[in-house]
């Protein structure tokens, strides 16, 4: 199917696709346009090697309007579990799940008849977003399993690695009473919204064995319904919706966002429930026919056709409304055409309190793709025509402060490479002077961060780039260092963003590419998070969060120009933000030698918020002027009396 093939398909501009339930009916609709013949078949479960496994009939749709086709089934069907059976013109056959299925029984291979309300946790009604200023917002990126599998997690041992690990806001190392874990420990920690790896139903883990292994889920199968390997009960489509509510509502409690990391880039087999049912349709195709692999995974999504448009907008409004999700990321961001990112946006926009809802991704591809229809990606260089609250990973800041991602020897500014410098003095304004040849139109666009689940570690990496072998000993160089690249990013304008347990030197023991485990890899190490050492790693952390909210024009997040940079000898950075109180102005100052450095000061009187080792928001030590001496491989962060 051709570009123009596509475009001719009618159209469905309806909001009732899928199985739509009440108690007296459940009406089944499906977009099938190239479809002779469309019947739903019923089962009692989601599987057939269950307890009481039975066909509970098939029944005919009919052809409704622009593609859709439909029945209205009288009687109670919740939790029925349904497969669609399509018959095309050349005689082929197809059984596909639904893709506007609720939820699914156990693996997703059949969708269930869900009764929302009836899959709701208690208290879900009165589950509202927290209200968090632009300039307070920070990332901070899990994994659901990583989150409490760990045994000294101190939750109960059912809800390790599931949603319900989020739930218990009390949670000690091992019970002990004292050292904060989970939930628990991230209402302390002053990062304002916890981005999750997918949470979407994916395909490589065995949901019917507790063993059945472990992946990040960037390999999607039902768009629309939480992964069952993360629930109590994977067999129960009910269960998996209700427990994913319940985190939601849990990090709400606590005061945080949720946001969601979407893979609407491909699917994991270029078979997926959606080519069945519009074969040709939903995947883009080199002239010959062959699907397009800039995913990595050879079955790259077609955004920039109108049903599947529709399909991921659909799909966005439906977890934000329908589970209450704060911000989306995007995955292989530029895979998506700009076109349907702004039409993303723009219905994130209409929603009540919708402005407020984080939108932003990769602005990459894992490889070539084929656009159709003079479709632009949803890259760097699309900037001038993206929305300019969708914002990008800035790849550009993380390689200068740390060294390149993909050479785990090369160093940057922190470790070993002060010439970075120059690039460092860019990261701070969020690169709105267009150096890399692209231009942000706000400071909010740009995800600030040094790490993510991709690649090393930041802790693994300064390890590599210093040629440690001891990953788990506290080296004080490594600390230092950790600290500065931190205290770097955390004062540049944009959107601060880091990988859960940077801030205590998470270590992966060199894996840079863990994506299908083990979970002893993977999962966070809360007893390496309260060692004495790691443990004021993340007091640092704390304090430069703290720090941020304190000082508002850090973030750049209300329109502030490039800071003014201050001139300092040999590879020093100084800086002062914009300032709407100059009875209050702030200055910044990084030192990447191995060396005490002098540095002269702005006019005035000024006293420090953070000397490189410690950090906060309330000042400390005594008044400076004219000129401060900064330690070595250290941010000092100073206001004004």
């Amino acid at each position: 199917m051709n570009w123009q093939q596509a475009c001719e398909l009618p159209y469905y501009n309806g909001t009732d696709l899928g199985a739509n339930y009440t108690p007296a009916a459940t009406t089944f609709k499906l977009w099938a346009p190239t479809a002779v013949a469309v019947s739903v078949e019923l089962f009692a479960t989601g599987t057939d090697a269950e307890p009481g496994a039975h066909h509970l009939g098939a029944h005919h749709l009919a052809w409704e309007r622009d593609g859709v086709w439909s029945l209205q089934l009288p009687g109670d069907w919740k939790n029925t579990y349904y497969l669609y059976h399509l018959q095309f013109h050349d005689g082929r056959t197809t059984d596909a799940v639904d893709p506007y299925a609720r939820s699914a029984g156990a693996n997703g291979q059949r969708a269930m008849v869900l009764d929302l309300d009836a899959a709701a946790p208690e208290g879900w009604a009165e589950d509202k977003r927290p209200v968090i200023p632009a300039h307070a917002r920070s990332v901070w990126e899990v994994h659901v399993a990583d989150f409490s599998a760990d045994e000294h997690s101190g939750v109960p041992a059912a809800w390790r690695g599931k949603f319900m690990g989020f739930v218990p806001a009390d949670t000690t190392l091992d019970g002990d009473g004292v050292h904060p874990t989970c939930l628990n420990y991230l209402k302390d920690l002053g990062i304002s919204h916890v981005q999750l790896q997918p949470i979407f139903d994916y395909e490589t883990v065995d949901e019917t064995r507790p063993d059945g292994g472990y992946n990040w889920g960037y390999d999607p199968q039902n768009y629309n319904v939480p992964e069952g390997s993360f629930a109590t009960d994977p067999f129960h489509g009910e269960v998996r919706v209700r427990e994913c509510r319940a985190m939601v509502a849990a990090l709400h409690r606590a005061g945080l966002g949720v946001v969601m990391d979407v893979v609407y880039n491909h699917t994991y087999h270029s078979d997926s429930n959606l080519e069945r049912t519009v074969p040709g349709y939903w995947n883009r195709r080199w002239p010959n026919g062959q699907m397009t692999n800039g995913s990595g995974c050879g079955c790259d999504l077609a955004s920039e056709r109108p049903m599947v448009r529709k399909y991921i907008v659909d799909s966005v409004l439906y977890w934000a409304t329908t589970y209450h999700i704060d911000g989306f990321r995007f995955d292989l961001m530029a895979l998506e055409d700009a076109d349907t990112m702004n039409a993303i946006r723009a219905a994130l926009d209409a929603l009540p309190g919708g402005q407020d809802i984080l939108l932003y991704g990769e602005p990459w591809q894992g490889g070539g793709t084929n656009l159709e229809g003079g479709a632009r990606p949803a890259d760097k260089r699309a900037l001038d025509v993206l929305s300019d609250r969708i914002g990008f990973f800035c790849d550009d800041t993380r390689d200068c402060i740390k060294g390149n991602v993909f050479d785990a020897a090369n160093a940057g500014y922190v470790n070993g490479a002060p010439q970075h410098g120059y690039e460092v003095l860019h990261s701070i304004g969020a690169w709105r002077g267009g150096q890399h040849g692209y231009w942000p139109r706000q400071a909010g666009q740009v995800v600030q961060y040094i790490s993510a689940h991709d690649n090393l570690t930041l802790w693994d990496k300064l390890a590599a780039v210093g040629r440690r072998l001891d990953y788990d000993a506290p080296d004080a160089e490594l600390l230092a260092q950790n600290r500065l690249a931190a205290g770097i990013y955390l004062t540049c304008q944009g959107l601060p963003f880091l990988q859960a347990g940077e801030e205590w030197g998470r270590t992966k023991h060199g894996d840079h590419n863990s994506y299908k485990g083990p979970l002893e890899t993977n999962k966070l190490d809360w007893t390496r998070a309260h060692r004495p050492e790691f443990a004021a790693l993340t007091a640092f952390y704390r304090g430069m969060l703290a720090i941020r909210r304190t000082c508002p024009r850090i973030a750049g997040a209300y329109g502030e120009p490039e800071p003014f940079i201050l001139a300092l000898p040999g590879w020093l950075i100084g800086f002062v933000p914009e300032s709407a109180d100059p009875a209050r102005p702030v200055a910044v100052y990084y030192n990447p030698e191995r060396t005490r450095q002098w540095a002269t000061l702005p006019h005035g009187s000024w006293r420090k918020l953070s000397d490189g080792v410690h950090a906060g928001a309330n000042l400390f030590g005594p008044i400076f002027r004219d000129a401060l001496e900064l330690p070595p491989v250290s941010v000092t962060v100073l206001v004004g009396e």
